[in-house]
Protein backbone atom coordinates (compact mmCIF):
# COMPACT_ATOMS: atom_id res chain seq x y z
CA UNK A 1 0.00 0.00 0.00
CA UNK A 2 1.50 3.19 -1.17
CA UNK A 3 0.41 6.25 1.10
CA UNK A 4 3.28 8.41 0.59
CA UNK A 5 0.40 11.02 -0.76
CA UNK A 6 -1.62 10.57 2.50
CA UNK A 7 -1.35 13.31 5.53
CA UNK A 8 -0.67 10.84 8.31
CA UNK A 9 -1.80 12.78 11.99
CA UNK A 10 -0.72 11.32 14.84
CA UNK A 11 -2.30 12.66 17.90
CA UNK A 12 -0.27 12.38 21.26
CA UNK A 13 3.76 13.38 21.49
CA UNK A 14 4.59 9.89 24.25
CA UNK A 15 7.44 7.34 22.87
CA UNK A 16 4.63 5.30 20.87
CA UNK A 17 3.59 8.18 18.77
CA UNK A 18 7.17 9.62 18.20
CA UNK A 19 8.32 6.29 17.60
CA UNK A 20 5.69 5.59 14.69
CA UNK A 21 6.18 9.19 13.36
CA UNK A 22 10.04 7.86 13.08
CA UNK A 23 9.42 4.58 11.50
CA UNK A 24 7.50 6.87 8.86
CA UNK A 25 9.09 9.32 8.03
CA UNK A 26 11.99 6.89 7.44
CA UNK A 27 9.60 5.62 4.41
CA UNK A 28 9.42 8.93 3.23
CA UNK A 29 5.65 9.40 4.57
CA UNK A 30 3.88 13.15 5.51
CA UNK A 31 3.57 12.68 9.19
CA UNK A 32 2.81 15.45 11.70
CA UNK A 33 2.47 14.81 15.33
CA UNK A 34 -0.02 16.88 17.57
CA UNK A 35 0.74 17.18 21.42
CA UNK A 36 -1.30 18.84 23.65
CA UNK A 37 1.82 20.51 25.57
CA UNK A 38 3.17 23.79 25.25
CA UNK A 39 6.43 22.65 24.26
CA UNK A 40 9.08 19.85 24.81
CA UNK A 41 10.00 21.56 28.44
CA UNK A 42 6.06 22.29 29.51
CA UNK A 43 6.27 19.40 32.07
CA UNK A 44 8.84 17.32 34.25
CA UNK A 45 8.75 13.78 32.39
CA UNK A 46 8.30 10.50 34.73
CA UNK A 47 10.07 7.77 35.71
CA UNK A 48 12.72 5.41 34.01
CA UNK A 49 11.27 3.28 31.70
CA UNK A 50 13.10 -0.54 31.10
CA UNK A 51 12.70 -1.33 27.41
CA UNK A 52 12.66 -4.70 26.09
CA UNK A 53 14.86 -6.84 23.36
CA UNK A 54 11.40 -8.01 21.50
CA UNK A 55 9.52 -4.60 21.44
CA UNK A 56 10.94 -1.37 22.50
CA UNK A 57 14.40 -1.95 21.79
CA UNK A 58 13.32 -3.79 18.37
CA UNK A 59 11.64 -0.42 17.63
CA UNK A 60 14.54 1.78 17.89
CA UNK A 61 16.94 -0.05 16.08
CA UNK A 62 14.13 -0.32 13.51
CA UNK A 63 14.44 3.17 13.95
CA UNK A 64 18.26 3.64 13.39
CA UNK A 65 18.32 4.82 16.98
CA UNK A 66 20.14 2.25 19.11
CA UNK A 67 23.57 4.75 18.95
CA UNK A 68 21.85 7.49 20.69
CA UNK A 69 19.93 4.94 23.00
CA UNK A 70 23.13 3.14 24.43
CA UNK A 71 24.52 6.91 24.96
CA UNK A 72 21.58 7.79 26.97
CA UNK A 73 20.82 4.84 28.72
CA UNK A 74 21.46 3.97 32.29
CA UNK A 75 23.82 1.14 33.49
CA UNK A 76 22.31 -0.39 36.66
CA UNK A 77 19.18 1.19 37.03
CA UNK A 78 17.24 -1.95 36.60
CA UNK A 79 19.07 -3.56 40.04
CA UNK A 80 16.08 -4.13 42.10
CA UNK A 81 16.42 -4.14 46.05
CA UNK A 82 13.47 -6.15 47.84
CA UNK A 83 12.35 -4.99 51.04
CA UNK A 84 9.78 -5.10 53.74
CA UNK A 85 7.52 -2.09 55.15
CA UNK A 86 9.99 -2.10 57.73
CA UNK A 87 13.17 -1.58 55.15
CA UNK A 88 14.62 -4.73 55.74
CA UNK A 89 16.47 -6.07 52.73
CA UNK A 90 15.56 -9.52 51.61
CA UNK A 91 17.07 -9.19 47.74
CA UNK A 92 19.73 -7.19 46.53
CA UNK A 93 20.20 -7.23 42.78
CA UNK A 94 23.61 -4.76 43.43
CA UNK A 95 25.38 -8.04 45.17
CA UNK A 96 25.34 -9.90 41.76
CA UNK A 97 26.15 -7.38 39.23
CA UNK A 98 25.15 -9.42 35.74
CA UNK A 99 28.21 -8.47 33.49
CA UNK A 100 27.12 -9.55 30.39
CA UNK A 101 27.01 -7.78 27.11
CA UNK A 102 23.91 -5.26 26.57
CA UNK A 103 22.95 -6.92 23.64
CA UNK A 104 22.35 -10.25 25.24
CA UNK A 105 18.04 -11.40 24.72
CA UNK A 106 16.91 -11.02 28.35
CA UNK A 107 18.37 -7.77 28.71
CA UNK A 108 16.08 -4.57 29.84
CA UNK A 109 18.23 -1.49 30.03
CA UNK A 110 16.93 1.36 31.63
CA UNK A 111 16.63 5.12 29.97
CA UNK A 112 14.41 7.69 31.67
CA UNK A 113 11.26 9.69 29.69
CA UNK A 114 12.60 12.80 29.29
CA UNK A 115 15.55 11.69 27.23
CA UNK A 116 14.19 9.13 25.41
CA UNK A 117 11.51 11.75 24.41
CA UNK A 118 14.39 13.70 23.48
CA UNK A 119 15.94 11.00 21.30
CA UNK A 120 12.81 10.50 19.18
CA UNK A 121 11.81 14.09 18.91
CA UNK A 122 15.59 14.96 17.74
CA UNK A 123 15.48 12.00 15.21
CA UNK A 124 12.74 13.74 13.86
CA UNK A 125 12.03 16.31 10.87
CA UNK A 126 12.09 19.99 11.99
CA UNK A 127 8.19 21.21 13.18
CA UNK A 128 7.03 17.17 12.77
CA UNK A 129 5.57 17.86 15.95
CA UNK A 130 3.34 20.75 16.56
CA UNK A 131 2.92 21.62 20.41
CA UNK A 132 0.33 23.60 22.31
CA UNK A 133 -2.42 21.00 19.90
CA UNK A 134 -5.31 20.31 22.17
CA UNK A 135 -8.11 19.11 20.31
CA UNK A 136 -11.35 20.35 20.76
CA UNK A 137 -13.28 18.08 17.93
CA UNK A 138 -12.84 15.44 15.30
CA UNK A 139 -15.31 15.62 12.64
CA UNK A 140 -15.72 12.95 9.38
CA UNK A 141 -14.95 15.04 5.67
CA UNK A 142 -15.99 11.98 3.46
CA UNK A 143 -13.03 9.32 3.80
CA UNK A 144 -11.08 12.23 5.79
CA UNK A 145 -10.75 13.97 9.17
CA UNK A 146 -11.11 17.63 10.17
CA UNK A 147 -9.26 18.25 13.41
CA UNK A 148 -9.84 21.40 15.05
CA UNK A 149 -7.76 23.03 18.00
CA UNK A 150 -8.63 24.98 20.58
CA UNK A 151 -5.98 27.61 20.02
CA UNK A 152 -7.80 27.69 16.24
CA UNK A 153 -5.73 25.92 14.20
CA UNK A 154 -7.51 23.50 11.85
CA UNK A 155 -6.09 20.32 10.04
CA UNK A 156 -7.44 17.95 7.14
CA UNK A 157 -6.13 14.61 7.44
CA UNK A 158 -6.46 11.35 5.41
CA UNK A 159 -5.30 8.89 8.60
CA UNK A 160 -5.70 9.62 12.19
CA UNK A 161 -3.36 7.45 14.45
CA UNK A 162 -4.52 8.25 18.38
CA UNK A 163 -1.73 7.85 20.46
CA UNK A 164 -3.68 10.18 23.11
CA UNK A 165 -3.02 7.87 26.31
CA UNK A 166 -5.53 6.63 28.47
CA UNK A 167 -7.70 9.29 27.92
CA UNK A 168 -8.00 9.19 24.12
CA UNK A 169 -10.24 11.81 22.43
CA UNK A 170 -9.28 9.56 19.12
CA UNK A 171 -10.83 6.01 20.96
CA UNK A 172 -14.37 6.90 20.84
CA UNK A 173 -14.29 6.61 16.88
CA UNK A 174 -12.62 4.04 16.59
CA UNK A 175 -14.68 1.85 19.56
CA UNK A 176 -17.40 2.20 22.47
CA UNK A 177 -15.51 -0.56 24.58
CA UNK A 178 -14.84 1.09 28.02
CA UNK A 179 -12.24 0.11 30.78
CA UNK A 180 -12.79 -2.02 33.95
CA UNK A 181 -11.98 -1.36 37.14
CA UNK A 182 -9.17 -3.80 38.49
CA UNK A 183 -9.73 -2.96 41.97
CA UNK A 184 -6.27 -0.76 42.81
CA UNK A 185 -5.40 2.82 43.32
CA UNK A 186 -1.79 4.16 42.75
CA UNK A 187 -0.28 7.64 44.29
CA UNK A 188 2.47 8.90 41.85
CA UNK A 189 4.70 11.39 43.44
CA UNK A 190 8.81 12.58 42.46
CA UNK A 191 10.99 14.06 44.78
CA UNK A 192 13.54 16.46 43.59
CA UNK A 193 17.10 16.43 44.49
CA UNK A 194 16.32 13.54 46.47
CA UNK A 195 19.89 13.33 48.40
CA UNK A 196 18.83 15.99 50.43
CA UNK A 197 15.28 15.85 50.17
CA UNK A 198 15.10 12.27 51.24
CA UNK A 199 18.64 11.32 52.34
CA UNK A 200 17.80 7.73 53.80
CA UNK A 201 15.83 6.53 51.13
CA UNK A 202 17.84 7.86 48.53
CA UNK A 203 20.94 5.81 50.41
CA UNK A 204 18.79 2.87 49.84
CA UNK A 205 17.69 3.03 46.22
CA UNK A 206 21.44 2.80 45.39
CA UNK A 207 20.42 4.31 41.84
CA UNK A 208 18.23 1.56 41.04
CA UNK A 209 14.74 0.64 42.09
CA UNK A 210 13.27 -0.64 45.70
CA UNK A 211 9.91 -2.82 45.64
CA UNK A 212 8.72 -2.82 48.79
CA UNK A 213 5.85 -5.06 50.52
CA UNK A 214 3.67 -4.83 53.28
CA UNK A 215 0.29 -6.10 54.15
CA UNK A 216 -1.10 -6.14 50.90
CA UNK A 217 0.20 -2.95 50.22
CA UNK A 218 3.19 -1.96 47.65
CA UNK A 219 5.49 0.76 47.00
CA UNK A 220 7.78 1.07 44.45
CA UNK A 221 11.02 3.87 43.92
CA UNK A 222 12.70 4.06 40.58
CA UNK A 223 15.84 6.36 40.71
CA UNK A 224 16.12 9.12 37.87
CA UNK A 225 19.37 10.68 35.94
CA UNK A 226 19.12 13.97 37.26
CA UNK A 227 19.10 13.12 41.07
CA UNK A 228 15.53 13.06 41.51
CA UNK A 229 13.18 9.70 41.50
CA UNK A 230 9.67 8.85 41.51
CA UNK A 231 7.91 6.49 43.64
CA UNK A 232 4.24 4.91 43.46
CA UNK A 233 2.41 3.95 46.11
CA UNK A 234 -0.83 1.17 45.21
CA UNK A 235 -3.20 -0.64 47.56
CA UNK A 236 -6.70 -2.19 47.05
CA UNK A 237 -9.75 0.81 47.23
CA UNK A 238 -13.05 1.60 46.01
CA UNK A 239 -12.85 2.79 42.59
CA UNK A 240 -13.61 6.31 43.34
CA UNK A 241 -11.27 6.51 46.57
CA UNK A 242 -9.53 9.75 44.77
CA UNK A 243 -12.73 12.36 44.93
CA UNK A 244 -14.37 10.20 48.25
CA UNK A 245 -10.89 10.43 50.24
CA UNK A 246 -11.61 14.26 50.80
CA UNK A 247 -7.97 14.36 50.73
CA UNK A 248 -6.37 17.32 49.00
CA UNK A 249 -3.62 15.95 46.94
CA UNK A 250 -2.11 19.55 46.80
CA UNK A 251 -1.34 19.44 50.45
CA UNK A 252 1.34 16.88 51.59
CA UNK A 253 1.17 17.42 54.66
CA UNK A 254 -2.35 15.80 54.44
CA UNK A 255 -1.21 12.98 52.27
CA UNK A 256 1.63 12.65 54.81
CA UNK A 257 -1.57 12.39 57.19
CA UNK A 258 -2.78 9.71 54.89
CA UNK A 259 0.07 7.45 54.49
CA UNK A 260 0.95 7.30 58.26
CA UNK A 261 -2.89 6.01 58.90
CA UNK A 262 -3.28 4.19 55.88
CA UNK A 263 0.07 2.62 55.96
CA UNK A 264 0.56 2.67 59.86
CA UNK A 265 2.50 -0.72 60.09
CA UNK A 266 5.40 1.10 57.66
CA UNK A 267 8.66 2.14 59.11
CA UNK A 268 8.58 6.25 59.70
CA UNK A 269 11.71 5.97 57.02
CA UNK A 270 8.94 5.98 54.33
CA UNK A 271 7.50 9.45 55.68
CA UNK A 272 10.48 11.26 54.00
CA UNK A 273 8.55 10.78 50.65
CA UNK A 274 5.57 12.79 51.46
CA UNK A 275 7.14 15.38 53.73
CA UNK A 276 8.53 18.16 50.99
CA UNK A 277 5.83 20.90 50.05
CA UNK A 278 7.53 20.69 46.24
CA UNK A 279 6.08 17.22 45.87
CA UNK A 280 3.47 17.04 43.16
CA UNK A 281 1.30 13.56 44.01
CA UNK A 282 -0.81 12.24 42.00
CA UNK A 283 -3.66 10.03 41.96
CA UNK A 284 -4.35 7.13 39.52
CA UNK A 285 -7.11 4.68 39.92
CA UNK A 286 -5.86 1.69 38.06
CA UNK A 287 -8.22 0.41 34.74
CA UNK A 288 -7.78 -2.14 32.08
CA UNK A 289 -9.15 -2.69 28.66
CA UNK A 290 -10.94 -5.98 28.49
CA UNK A 291 -8.70 -8.92 27.27
CA UNK A 292 -10.80 -10.06 24.62
CA UNK A 293 -11.31 -6.72 23.16
CA UNK A 294 -11.95 -6.44 19.21
CA UNK A 295 -13.37 -3.74 17.05
CA UNK A 296 -13.42 -3.92 12.91
CA UNK A 297 -11.00 -2.13 11.41
CA UNK A 298 -11.62 1.27 9.44
CA UNK A 299 -9.76 3.22 6.68
CA UNK A 300 -8.50 5.77 8.14
CA UNK A 301 -8.39 5.41 11.87
CA UNK A 302 -6.59 3.41 14.53
CA UNK A 303 -4.83 3.89 17.75
CA UNK A 304 -1.37 2.41 19.74
CA UNK A 305 -0.57 2.18 23.19
CA UNK A 306 -2.64 3.15 25.98
CA UNK A 307 -5.52 4.49 23.93
CA UNK A 308 -5.57 1.12 22.47
CA UNK A 309 -4.66 -1.19 25.26
CA UNK A 310 -5.01 0.50 28.61
CA UNK A 311 -3.58 -1.71 31.33
CA UNK A 312 -1.84 -1.16 34.90
CA UNK A 313 1.89 -0.75 35.25
CA UNK A 314 2.90 -4.08 37.07
CA UNK A 315 4.49 -5.63 34.42
CA UNK A 316 6.41 -2.60 32.88
CA UNK A 317 4.84 -3.69 29.62
CA UNK A 318 3.14 0.03 28.56
CA UNK A 319 5.65 1.87 27.22
CA UNK A 320 7.05 -1.84 25.57
CA UNK A 321 3.72 -2.29 24.08
CA UNK A 322 3.16 1.15 22.38
CA UNK A 323 6.53 1.71 20.49
CA UNK A 324 6.20 -2.49 19.33
CA UNK A 325 2.77 -1.43 18.09
CA UNK A 326 4.42 1.65 16.42
CA UNK A 327 6.64 -1.07 14.55
CA UNK A 328 4.14 -3.13 13.45
CA UNK A 329 1.75 -0.12 11.96
CA UNK A 330 4.27 1.57 10.61
CA UNK A 331 5.14 -1.94 8.47
CA UNK A 332 1.54 -2.47 7.83
CA UNK A 333 0.70 1.00 6.28
CA UNK A 334 3.82 0.82 3.84
CA UNK A 335 3.75 -2.91 2.76
CA UNK A 336 2.66 -2.85 -0.36
CA UNK A 337 0.66 -6.19 -0.54
CA UNK A 338 -2.05 -4.66 0.87
CA UNK A 339 -4.27 -2.95 -1.34
CA UNK A 340 -5.90 -0.32 0.97
CA UNK A 341 -5.45 1.19 4.19
CA UNK A 342 -8.37 -0.78 5.55
CA UNK A 343 -6.83 -4.20 5.11
CA UNK A 344 -3.54 -3.23 6.31
CA UNK A 345 -5.23 -1.37 9.47
CA UNK A 346 -7.38 -4.81 10.10
CA UNK A 347 -3.53 -6.88 9.77
CA UNK A 348 -2.19 -4.74 12.08
CA UNK A 349 -4.88 -4.98 14.63
CA UNK A 350 -5.11 -8.41 14.78
CA UNK A 351 -1.54 -8.55 15.64
CA UNK A 352 -2.29 -6.01 18.42
CA UNK A 353 -5.18 -7.45 20.18
CA UNK A 354 -3.28 -11.04 20.22
CA UNK A 355 -0.42 -9.31 22.04
CA UNK A 356 -2.18 -7.66 24.07
CA UNK A 357 -4.72 -10.51 25.45
CA UNK A 358 -1.45 -12.03 26.17
CA UNK A 359 0.61 -9.65 27.82
CA UNK A 360 -2.50 -8.32 29.88
CA UNK A 361 -2.92 -11.50 31.44
CA UNK A 362 0.28 -11.23 32.56
CA UNK A 363 -0.42 -8.07 34.05
CA UNK A 364 -2.99 -8.65 36.07
CA UNK A 365 -1.74 -11.75 37.30
CA UNK A 366 0.88 -9.19 38.81
CA UNK A 367 -1.89 -6.37 39.72
CA UNK A 368 -3.51 -9.27 41.81
CA UNK A 369 -0.18 -10.64 43.27
CA UNK A 370 1.70 -7.75 44.18
CA UNK A 371 -1.33 -6.69 46.50
CA UNK A 372 -1.61 -9.59 48.63
CA UNK A 373 -0.71 -10.21 52.07
CA UNK A 374 2.40 -12.79 50.70
CA UNK A 375 3.24 -10.39 47.67
CA UNK A 376 7.07 -10.18 49.28
CA UNK A 377 6.83 -14.03 49.22
CA UNK A 378 5.72 -13.94 46.07
CA UNK A 379 8.37 -11.86 44.77
CA UNK A 380 11.11 -13.09 46.83
CA UNK A 381 10.31 -16.80 44.42
CA UNK A 382 10.13 -15.16 41.75
CA UNK A 383 13.27 -13.86 41.64
CA UNK A 384 15.10 -15.43 44.58
CA UNK A 385 17.73 -18.57 44.18
CA UNK A 386 15.11 -21.19 45.52
CA UNK A 387 14.24 -23.20 42.47
CA UNK A 388 11.53 -25.28 44.17
CA UNK A 389 9.83 -22.07 45.25
CA UNK A 390 10.50 -20.66 41.67
CA UNK A 391 8.98 -23.62 40.06
CA UNK A 392 5.62 -23.33 42.41
CA UNK A 393 5.51 -19.68 41.26
CA UNK A 394 5.97 -20.09 37.95
CA UNK A 395 3.66 -22.92 37.86
CA UNK A 396 0.91 -20.44 39.76
CA UNK A 397 1.50 -18.03 36.95
CA UNK A 398 0.80 -20.79 34.02
CA UNK A 399 -2.13 -21.86 35.57
CA UNK A 400 -3.57 -18.13 36.37
CA UNK A 401 -2.47 -16.74 33.27
CA UNK A 402 -3.34 -19.39 30.93
CA UNK A 403 -0.25 -20.50 29.17
CA UNK A 404 -1.58 -24.28 29.28
CA UNK A 405 -2.85 -23.91 25.45
CA UNK A 406 0.71 -22.26 24.46
CA UNK A 407 3.11 -24.81 25.92
CA UNK A 408 0.64 -27.72 24.63
CA UNK A 409 1.50 -25.98 20.68
CA UNK A 410 5.20 -25.49 21.93
CA UNK A 411 5.43 -29.10 22.37
CA UNK A 412 3.59 -29.87 20.06
CA UNK A 413 0.65 -31.97 22.59
CA UNK A 414 -2.56 -30.32 21.16
CA UNK A 415 -3.71 -27.68 19.04
CA UNK A 416 -4.12 -23.97 21.03
CA UNK A 417 -7.11 -23.02 22.55
CA UNK A 418 -8.34 -19.69 22.62
CA UNK A 419 -7.94 -18.47 26.39
CA UNK A 420 -10.93 -15.84 26.01
CA UNK A 421 -13.70 -16.14 23.50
Amino acid sequence: MNIKNKKIAIIGGGPGGLTLARLLQLKGVDVAVYERDIDRNARIQGGALDLHTESGLAALAKAGLMDEFKKNYRPGAELVRVVDGHVKIYSDEHLNVDKEKFDRKINRPEIDRGPLRDILIDSLKPETVVWNSHIVSIEPLQDRWKLIFRDGNCVIADLIIGADGANSKIRPLVTDIKPYWTGITMLEGSIKDAAKTAPLIHKLLKGGKIFAFENGKTLIVSSKGDGSFGFAVSFKSEEFWMRESGIDFKDHNQVLNWFKEKFKEWSPVWWELFEDQDTVFIPRPQYCMPLNQKWEGKSNITLLGDAAHWMPPFAGEGVNMAMLDALQLSEALTNLKFTDSRLAIAHYEKQMFNRFSKIGQATLFNTEWMHESDALKNMLAMFGENKFNQALFIANYIIKVNLIPVIRKIFGIAPVQKSFQ
